[in-house]
C-alpha cells in the first residue's frame, strides 16, 4: 500500500509539472514551409488567390469530409473571403494584400485565435517555389492539445506540408488534363440575359472574368431575378494591336429585365444565330488552344465566318459544380453562315425556274481601346 501510494503522489506531481510546464509554453508561434509546385508561377498564383480551389488541396479538408465552407460573392483578391467549420473549430479567413503572381496576405481568426498568413511565389527550376508561413497566438486549449501531437508548429507545419504535396498534385493533374471536340454546327437559341461590360488584356481575361460573375449571381439573388441557363461570355471587340479584349459577362433571363440606367448592369437580348460549336472539359488555361482548334475546324471544312454575329463562352460546368477544374465543361460558339445547299432547278411547261441560295454580306468588327479593369 505504501508503494501505491508513493506512485500516486508521484503520478499527481508529474501531473502538475506537465500542466506548469505546458502553461508556460509561448503562446506565440511562426511556421514556414515551401515546396516547388510543378505548374507555371501565373497559374499557381491564381489557383490559391481564389478561395474555391482551397478544398481541392487542404489537408484539413481531406481529413475532415464533414468539414463545410460558406462562400461570399468575392472569394479572389484583396476584400476576398470565406469560413467554414470543422472538427478542428470554425475559422474566417480574409485576403488584405495581393501582389499579382508575387504574394498573399491573409488574416484568419480560429477559435477566436488571429494569425496572419502570407504566400510567396517566385519562378524557380522546374516550376513555382510556394512559401507558406503563418504567425500567430493559440490559447491554454490548443496548448494542452497541439502538446501530445508535438507542438503547435509541428501540427501546423505537417498540414501545411501535406497540403502544398496536394496542390501540386492537383495542378499537375487537374490543369493538364483536358479534352477538346469539335461538336459541329449548331443552332444557338435566342435568349434574354442580363450583363456586364469590361475591356482588359487578354492575359487577365479569365482572372476578372471569375471576379465579375459571383458579383452578377449575387445581383440576382439579391434582387430575386431568376437565372434562366448558364453564365456566358460574350466577345465583342478584340484590339490585337493593344492585347486588350472588350466582353461581356451574361446570365441568361427567363424574360427581359428592365434596369435603372444608372447601373452598371444593363439587359440584353440575342437574337438565335447559326455557329460551330466545340466543348472544352477542363481548366479555362486550355481556352486558347480551344479556339485554335475550332478555327482550323472552320478553315479546313470552308466555313465562312458571320463576323456580324455573337462569339460566345458558355461556362456549363463550373466550380460551383464540382471542384475538380479537369471537370469544368466550356462551350464556344463561333458564328458562321451556314454552307449553301445545291437546289435542283423545277422544270415547269410554262416557264422554268432556278433557285440560288442568297449571297450574304459579312461585316468585320471595329477595334477599339477601351479602358482595363482596375
Amino acid at each position: 500500500m505504501q508503494i501505491l501510494k508513493y506512485l500516486f503522489f508521484l503520478l499527481i506531481l508529474s501531473f502538475i509539472g506537465l500542466t506548469v510546464y505546458i502553461v508556460t509554453q509561448k503562446g506565440d508561434y511562426a511556421v514556414t514551409r515551401s515546396k516547388v509546385i510543378k505548374a507555371p508561377r501565373m497559374i499557381v498564383f491564381d489557383y490559391v488567390n481564389d478561395y474555391k480551389n482551397w478544398e481541392t488541396f487542404s489537408s484539413w479538408k481531406k481529413d475532415d469530409a464533414q468539414m463545410t465552407f460558406t462562400y461570399p460573392a468575392k472569394t479572389m483578391g484583396i476584400g476576398a473571403n470565406y469560413s467554414w467549420q470543422g472538427n478542428d473549430g470554425n475559422g474566417f479567413m480574409k485576403t488584405v494584400f495581393v501582389k499579382e503572381n508575387d504574394s498573399i496576405a491573409q488574416k484568419m481568426t480560429l477559435d477566436g485565435m488571429p494569425s496572419e498568413v502570407n504566400w510567396k511565389f517566385k519562378d524557380t527550376i522546374g516550376g513555382t517555389k510556394v512559401t507558406w508561413t503563418t504567425k500567430g497566438t493559440i490559447n491554454l486549449m490548443t496548448k494542452i492539445t497541439s502538446f501530445f501531437q508535438g507542438g503547435i508548429k509541428n501540427v501546423i507545419g505537417n498540414n501545411y506540408e501535406q497540403s502544398l504535396a496536394n496542390l501540386d498534385k492537383t495542378l499537375r493533374y487537374e490543369m493538364k488534363t483536358f479534352s477538346i471536340k469539335v461538336n459541329g454546327v449548331a443552332q444557338r437559341n435566342s435568349a434574354f440575359f442580363l450583363k456586364q461590360t469590361y475591356s482588359c488584356k487578354q492575359k487577365s481575361l479569365i482572372r476578372n472574368i471569375k471576379i465579375v460573375l459571383p458579383r452578377m449571381v449575387y445581383f440576382f439573388k439579391k434582387n430575386n431575378i431568376q437565372i434562366a441557363g448558364k453564365p456566358f461570355v460574350i466577345y465583342n471587340t478584340i484590339d490585337y494591336a493593344n492585347d486588350i479584349v472588350n466582353f461581356s459577362v451574361c446570365i441568361p433571363t427567363a424574360e427581359k429585365v428592365f434596369i435603372d440606367t444608372d447601373s452598371d448592369m444593363q439587359s440584353g437580348e440575342m437574337e438565335a444565330f447559326t455557329c460551330l460549336k466545340t466543348t472544352l472539359t477542363g481548366d479555362y488555361s486550355h481556352l486558347a488552344e480551344t479556339w485554335k482548334k475550332a478555327q482550323k475546324h472552320i478553315t479546313d471544312n470552308d466555313f465562312k465566318q458571320n463576323f456580324a454575329g455573337k462569339y460566345i463562352e458558355v461556362y456549363s460546368k463550373t466550380i460551383d459544380d464540382v471542384k475538380n477544374p479537369s471537370k469544368w465543361t466550356t462551350e464556344l460558339y463561333i458564328p458562321v453562315f451556314p454552307k449553301a445547299v445545291a437546289v435542283t432547278p423545277i422544270v415547269s411547261t410554262t416557264s422554268t425556274t432556278v433557285s440560288t441560295p442568297r449571297t450574304e454580306t459579312q461585316t468585320e468588327p471595329q477595334e477599339t481601346t477601351p479602358k482595363e479593369i482596375p
